[in-house]
């Protein structure tokens, strides 16, 4: 069906009667699939609007067709008021629920796993609650994970609400005011840790494996009342976990942040000084974007500031739900680095910066193409060298821009202070962009240090290397900087769980992800990490010691210090290469205009030469003479003028260079000259081959890279075929130039260039002036020397900073399990139920102290090892530190009486809910659709 025809069927169907349902119909399947299969042609050319009227187009009609299989139309407002009381009646009790929540865990904590239905039939439905003259009871659906029943649930006459009687004994209702269903705290619970172990494990597969469970229909309804007893449930947990640490004296807003990491920030007393205090890393991802839903109706467009282009306005439903915490930066505080634009960090010069234009990460241009389907288009975050996530920043409706890493540095500055180091792939730009912005007075106070990642640091120039590359920098140790890599390959996971949902559901998803996987994943590997650092640190020096002294000894040198002086040699050298100098500039522009203007004075000689001739017999004086007489004295006029431009141009440059006799090809300085030019053309061959074999090794690791799908895969597969093309072409360029070169350059062959694995490689193909292979440090056995140096020295480093890193982790172990027993202890006689939860927040850590220490044992034992494992003294001591002496409080929102409120009733019935969910399903398929499409026009 064409596009024409879906009109015209629209058109006669919205003139029957809106009460006929129209079975089947969905008006955006057929133009969404005739595009995707290749039989309807889209035209989307970015600019002037055709992607916003595509946008508009393709949800109008989609809402159209399904509203019509419905039998309705949508009514936002009325879904809009009716989540916003649900979420407001919630908030109202969710003191109580709270509490309830407290009181129901301290009472089935050592419930030895019994499910709900379990300790309902063992207590007679009383969960061992005293009896209550004046109770009530209330008959619901309550759904656990094995099993369903409508069962009479007590309302105590201390229960201020209905919600709160039902968590009190471990059910949560999916509506506040009159519940008919609630799901067990059993079945909540498994799965949130679920969805935190597998992050593809939707809520709709869930709900639809416990149907299967338990013999059940499932009905779009069930998954609409899941997911908000979930979002209840997970705001109780994050309740919860705000009255522990209130209540041991950890509710600072930087608290997490703080003490995000034991060997980062646990530090002691008369420890080492490091020249990092803190090393982290961070980078932008685009994986976890998310739709922004769209409603479409005449009076709701508004136009775009930057194009003038109508735009639907969003559909997201207001809430009042919030992520808690420090770990995110809000929108306002990233936005107030807008000032200092990405423009700045795309500005810099080739002076200040060696890499300037082969970066590209700033810009947006890819990215702006996707601001009409996504809202956030990502993530900006921080992590430290153990793998902690220090901060995050959602990445709106742009590319990766420079207010987003100036946030994050921002951030850690303030709560950190001096001395950190920070990886990030375009680290060498950034450096600039930072000491430019309105930070760069208090980065150089702080003595911040810009870094690159080992990985990345490889695809810069050598240039930039030397000053910036893992290798050479001093204090950095063995830490590559690439832990937002690692990170990523497995939150990307998330990225279809978050892809259509809500602006609070993405960041209460993303936020849950990263707390689970500190708790329970990068903090479980602490000490393995720190082992087989410290492992590979000894193996480095073991094998340098042996491979060095025989390099040094073919090489002639009998001092290390020397490699310090071939670094320094190095760098000056590849400066000298850095620009053409003027002289030289301009000998080569006048060698080039010589050759013009001889060219030209040939062209005109040519056009003088013809000539014809006439006898009254032969002459016609017809109009073929004519033409060609005309003919031939343009060409000579032509040729005149082009002759005299060049000659004119060759006099301005003689006067430049003083040039007293003009060069002709028999002089030296003309042979000179034609050398500067061909090597010209030798530097820029190399340019563009260097450029193409940067391309390919990104795209080979990120065929490589985990998660990576197989449609991509072979996306980039065809890309690399392509790219193979295109580097054997600039090869062959290449090696015409270089053979052009006196004396000629050495070819380069095909597999050379294929197994190039850094591209450091080309700067030393670079100079023409004079012969690198005179330099130690280019030959060889002398890079491998230089090399090897280099990897002890910062295996050395690496054993100094895992001396002090072991110690902390040491010394946090025994303080941090003492200081939460002993909170405990004094817990336990005033508020019972407040001293069960801080044992369970003792217990997330402490599961793993055994393995710690396990692992630190086989440290010590390693031959080399120069550490200590006895603990120390931390050198915190401020209330809430572990060091500390605890001083428990009962935080003051657990001494105020709850007060039963007067909430307007919320009505969810199953057609409602059902509508819901109907909507979210639907929203998804035509972002779906929408989505595949740009992807098309992307991949052209």
């Amino acid at each position: 069906m064409t596009l024409e025809e879906k009109r015209a069927l629209e058109a006669l169907q919205e003139r029957n009667d809106d009460n006929i349902m129209f079975d089947g119909f969905n008006g955006d399947d057929d133009f969404g699939s005739s595009v995707l299969d290749g039989s309807e042609s889209v035209n989307i050319s970015h600019a002037g609007g055709e992607l916003h009227e595509l946008t508009r187009q393709l949800i109008s009609d989609f809402w159209k067709g399904n509203s019509q299989t419905r039998g309705h139309r949508a009514d936002y407002r009325t879904r809009r008021d009716r989540t916003r009381r649900r979420t407001e009646a919630f908030d109202q009790q969710m003191s109580a629920l709270t509490r309830a929540y407290l009181d129901w865990n301290l009472a089935n904590g050592g419930s030895d796993g019994r499910g709900f239905f379990s300790q309902y039939r063992d207590t007679c439905g009383t969960f061992g609650t005293m009896v209550d003259a004046n109770a009530g009871s209330i008959i619901i659906n309550v759904v656990d994970v094995f099993y369903a029943e409508r069962l009479p649930l007590t309302i105590l006459s201390t229960d201020s609400f209905i919600a709160s009687a039902l968590v009190r004994q471990g059910v949560v209702p999916c509506s506040p005011i009159s519940p008919s269903t609630g799901v067990t705290m059993q079945a909540l619970n498994f799965y949130h840790i679920a969805r935190q172990r597998n992050p593809h494990f939707s809520i709709q597969a869930y709900v639809k494996t416990l149907c299967d469970l338990q013999g059940v229909q499932f009905h779009p309804y069930l998954s609409r009342q899941f997911s908000i007893a979930l979002d209840v449930y997970l705001q109780i947990l994050s309740n919860v976990k705000s009255l522990v640490h209130e209540a041991i004296g950890r509710s600072n807003s930087n608290w997490r942040l703080m003490h995000a990491c034991p060997a980062c920030t646990y530090t002691l007393k008369d420890e080492d000084t490091l020249k990092f205090r803190l090393l982290y890393t961070m980078d932008g991802n685009d994986s976890l974007k998310r739709v922004l839903k769209k409603v479409v109706r005449d009076d709701s467009e508004y136009l775009d500031d930057d194009n003038d282009i109508p735009l639907p306005r969003s559909a997201e439903l207001p809430s009042t739900q919030s992520v808690g915490g420090d770990r995110y930066l809000t929108r306002d505080y990233v936005n107030s680095f807008a000032g200092d634009s990405s423009v700045d960090m795309l500005s810099v010069d080739d002076k200040e910066n060696p890499c300037a234009g082969r970066w590209n990460n700033m810009k947006d241009e890819k990215t702006r193409r996707m601001w009409g389907v996504f809202d956030e288009s990502g993530i900006f975050m921080a992590v430290c060298r153990h793998g902690f996530s220090l901060v995050i920043a959602d990445m709106v409706q742009s590319g990766e821009q420079s207010k987003y890493p100036l946030a994050v540095v921002s951030k850690l500055l303030e709560v950190f202070g001096k001395d950190l180091g920070g990886g990030y792939d375009i680290g060498c730009r950034f450096k600039t962009t930072l000491n430019r912005s309105v930070l760069g007075q208090s980065a150089r106070e702080l003595n911040h240090t810009s870094l690159v990642g080992a990985f990345h640091g490889h695809a810069h120039k050598r240039l930039c290397q030397l000053d910036h590359l893992t290798t050479y920098v001093k204090g950095l140790g063995l830490e590559d900087l690439e832990g937002c890599e690692r990170t990523f390959s497995k939150s990307n996971a998330l990225a279809s769980s978050v892809r259509y949902s809500s602006i609070f559901h993405r960041r209460q998803a993303i936020a849950n992800y990263f707390q689970h996987t500190d708790d329970f994943e990068v903090y479980a590997n602490l000490s393995t990490f720190l082992y087989n650092n410290y492992k590979q640190a000894l193996c480095i020096l073991h094998d340098g010691q042996s491979t060095l002294p025989q390099l040094m000894r073919e090489l002639g040198i009998t001092n290390d210090s020397v490699f310090e002086n071939w670094l320094v040699e190095e760098r000056a050298y590849l400066m000298s290469l850095n620009q053409e100098p003027k002289h030289e500039t301009l000998q080569m522009e006048y060698w080039q205009k010589l050759v013009n203007m001889t060219a030209s004075k040939k062209d005109l000689d040519v056009a003088s030469a013809p000539w014809s001739i006439s006898t009254p017999s032969s002459a016609s004086f017809g109009s073929r003479d004519i033409a060609t007489t005309i003919r031939i004295e343009t060409a000579r006029r032509h040729a005149i003028e082009n002759y005299e431009k060049d000659l004119k141009v060759v006099q301005e440059l003689e006067v430049k260079l003083g040039v007293t006799r003009r060069w002709t090809p028999d002089d030296i300085e003309w042979k000179d000259a034609g050398r500067l030019v061909a090597n010209r053309k030798f530097q820029r061959a190399l340019d563009s081959l260097e450029g193409l074999v940067v391309a390919r090794i990104f795209e080979l690791s990120k065929m490589n890279r985990a998660g990576t799908g197989y449609k991509l895969r072979k996306h980039i597969g065809r890309a690399l075929q392509a790219r193979s093309a295109a580097i054997r072409t600039a090869l062959d360029r290449y090696n015409t130039a270089a053979r052009a070169l006196s004396p000629p350059r050495p070819s380069l062959s095909w597999d050379e260039v294929v197994e190039y694995a850094f591209l450091s490689d080309f700067d030393l193909l670079r100079d023409a002036r004079q012969d690198v292979s005179q330099h130690a440090w280019a030959t060889p056995t002398g890079r491998l020397a230089m090399d090897t140096y280099y990897k002890m020295q910062r295996a050395r480093e690496e054993v100094q900073r895992l001396n002090i890193e072991v110690k902390r982790m040491v010394t946090y172990l025994r303080d941090e399990d003492l200081y939460l027993r002993e909170c405990d202890k004094q817990l336990r006689t005033i508020h019972p139920a407040l001293a069960y939860q801080v044992s369970v927040h003792r217990n997330i850590y402490a599961r793993f102290t055994e393995h710690h220490f396990r692992r630190l044992v086989s440290m010590g034992k390693l031959h080399g090892f120069t550490g200590s494992l006895s603990p120390g003294v931390s050198s915190e001591e401020s209330p809430g530190a572990s060091g500390s002496a605890p001083a428990v409080c009962i935080p003051a929102r657990l001494l105020v009486p709850v007060v039963p409120v007067v909430t307007e009733n919320v009505e969810d019935g199953i057609a409602d809910l059902d509508d819901e969910e109907g909507a979210e399903v639907d929203g998804e398929e035509q972002s779906r659709i929408l989505e595949d499409i740009l992807q098309v026009t992307f991949d052209v």
